[in-house]
């Protein structure tokens, strides 16, 4: 806080009453011992030097040159930098409607801070900087937009079973006559396959043309791939039996078709339904894998150069790699029986693939 001073003044007046004069003489010798702090002028974010990678940000910023009055001068150092940034589609400072308002990271004390845990659901990260002394904070700093690329999804409600109830990132099988998902179904003798409704009973009751029905417990992406790479991922939820995961052409899935069975759809399997069990599934062809179930599955596509990998991101383990050739667009493909997934998008392809991606890999005689 900047300290306060009061001014004793001293007015007189002269003999013919013509003039009315202040004496300053004795506050002017006060105010000139004075040393007044400077307001830390802008500092300069250097964009070349800002760092994204693993969904992280690392923002630098090079400091305005500090104000010296003489070399008798106390130190009058910046003490601490405070940084603010938000998403947004545009690369400009002006907020759009219904845009993020902007987030403040206060207390910095170096030229850099480095942001974590961030979703990539905007295509830039606006980000400004200004400096804190003694006195009084500073102006900010130009805004700096830094691209942000990554793939975001969401779920194609239309095309989802209508047993799967789709609630933001979470899929969750719910048995049709049952309110909820009912925790009780999970012993063998409450729990019939006999139970899945049939196909023709599943028709009558979809709602959408393109709702999957029978025993394909589906729902699609709504984003499309047609080239580069892209990386997602999937958690389990704590009461789950049985899921797939994979990529498929929109169009090659027929209503009751299952992902993996035919030559459209590419999946991994994971189920703890009677026994556990991990598998590579296409083309109606199944590979057993021998590994752990996993509690975080990353999905690596890279549409140019045909590869499709499923990671076991806790571990740092490659679970299997398809090697093919894709001829038409992609979408996210997700099936779920009996318990739930979570599936995060807003993710840059993380860097430890390139340990995967550079090593020598056999892939699956199931690619073709």
């Amino acid at each position: 806080m900047a300290l306060a001073f009061r001014l004793t003044t001293r007015p007189a007046v002269s003999e013919n009453m013509t003039q009315f004069m202040v004496d300053f003489s004795k506050e002017r010798v006060g105010l000139q011992r004075l040393h007044f702090l400077p307001v830390p002028r802008a500092p300069e974010i250097d964009a070349s030097s800002c760092v994204v990678c693993d969904n992280t940000v690392m923002v630098v910023w090079q400091p305005a040159e500090e104000f010296v009055v003489d070399s008798n001068t106390v130190s009058r150092r910046i003490e601490s930098y405070e940084l603010e940034y938000r998403k947004t589609n545009c690369d400009s400072s002006m907020r759009a409607a219904g845009e993020a308002c902007w987030e403040k990271i206060p207390d910095i004390r170096e030229t850099q801070v480095t942001i974590t845990g961030l979703k990539f659901d905007y295509r830039f990260f606006v980000v400004r900087v200004r400096a804190r002394n003694k006195a009084a904070v500073g102006e900010f700093s130009e805004p700096v937009a830094i691209e942000t690329t990554a793939y975001n999804f969401g779920f194609d409600v239309a095309t989802a079973h209508p047993e799967l109830r789709v609630q933001g990132n979470t899929i969750t099988w719910e048995p049709q006559g049952v309110k909820g998902h009912d925790s009780r179904l999970k012993g063998k003798e409450n729990m019939s396959r006999n139970a899945t409704p049939s196909p023709n009973k599943a028709a009558g009751s979809r709602s959408g043309r393109d709702r999957f029905a029978g025993e394909s417990y589906t729902v699609l992406g709504n984003q499309e791939m047609s080239g580069g790479c892209h990386y997602w991922e999937l958690c389990p939820l704590a009461d789950w039996k049985s899921y797939s995961v994979g990529i498929a052409y929109r169009a090659s899935l027929g209503r009751f078709d299952q992902l993996g069975k035919n030559t459209g759809s590419w999946c991994l399997h994971a189920s703890q339904w009677l026994q556990c069990s991990l598998a590579a599934k296409h083309n109606n062809r199944a590979k057993a894998l021998d590994w752990p179930l996993p509690k975080r599955i990353g999905i690596y596509c890279d549409y140019d150069n045909g590869d499709l990998s499923f990671i076991d991101v806790d571990r740092l383990h490659l679970l299997h790699s398809f090697k093919t050739k894709f001829s038409q667009t992609l979408v996210p493909a997700f099936t779920v029986w009996c318990g739930g997934i979570s599936v995060t998008t807003g993710l840059q392809v993380p860097s430890f693939m390139g340990k995967f991606l550079s090593s020598s890999r056999s892939f699956s005689n199931l690619s073709q």
